[in-house]
C-alpha cells in the first residue's frame, strides 16, 4: 500500500500498521507462507517479503514503527491559535469572501507563524488536526437539474478534451 507523498500518518496509524507487522512476524515463526500471511492481513505479498526480509535482518526492530517523519512545524499551543483563528473566518484576515482555501491558509500559517507550507502540507495538517473540506449542506435552490443534463449530455462531449 501506498502512503501519501511524505507519509501523513497519524500516531494511531502508526500503532495500527506496526499492529499488522507483528501479526505477519507471528506468521513467520509459525512458518506460515508468504501467500498465506498476505491473505490473511490482506496486504501485498510483496509487503510481507519486505517484512520478512527486514524481520530476518533486524529482528522485531526491523518491523518495529520508525515513529513520525519528522517533526511537527507547529507546536499545540500554535496549533490551538490557528484553529482559533481559522473559526474567526477569512474575512478577520483580510480577504472578501467566507471561503477558507488551501491557499489562504496556508498564507495566515505564514502570517501567523513565519513557517512556510505547500499546499499539499496545508491539506495534510488540517487533516490530521480534524479539519475537512466543506460540503453543502443541501443543493441551491436556484440549480435546474434539467439543464445540467442537458450541459453533460450535449456541451460537455465537445469541450473534453479528447483523449490520446
Amino acid at each position: 500500500m501506498r502512503y501519501p507523498q511524505g507519509g501523513g500518518l497519524t500516531d494511531a496509524e502508526r500503532v495500527v500498521r506496526e499492529r499488522v507487522r507483528l501479526q505477519a512476524v507471528a506468521g513467520f515463526e509459525a512458518g506460515e507462507k508468504n501467500r498465506e500471511i498476505a491473505a490473511t492481513l490482506r496486504v501485498s505479498e510483496r509487503s510481507v517479503e519486505r517484512w520478512r526480509r527486514l524481520w530476518r535482518e533486524e529482528g522485531l526492530a526491523g518491523v518495529a514503527s520508525k515513529g513520525s517523519p519528522g517533526r511537527p512545524r507547529l507546536s499545540d499551543m500554535q496549533i490551538a491559535r490557528l484553529e482559533r483563528e481559522l473559526e474567526r473566518g477569512p474575512l478577520a484576515h483580510g480577504w472578501s469572501d467566507q471561503r477558507w482555501t488551501l491557499a489562504r491558509v496556508k498564507t495566515m500559517i505564514g502570517r501567523l507563524f513565519h513557517v512556510s507550507y505547500t499546499v499539499e502540507g496545508t491539506w495534510r495538517l488540517l487533516r490530521r488536526h480534524g479539519w475537512s473540506w466543506q460540503q453543502p449542506a443541501r443543493r441551491a435552490i436556484e440549480r435546474d437539474d434539467d439543464a445540467v443534463e442537458l450541459w453533460r449530455r450535449e456541451v460537455w462531449p465537445r469541450v473534453r478534451a479528447p483523449r490520446r
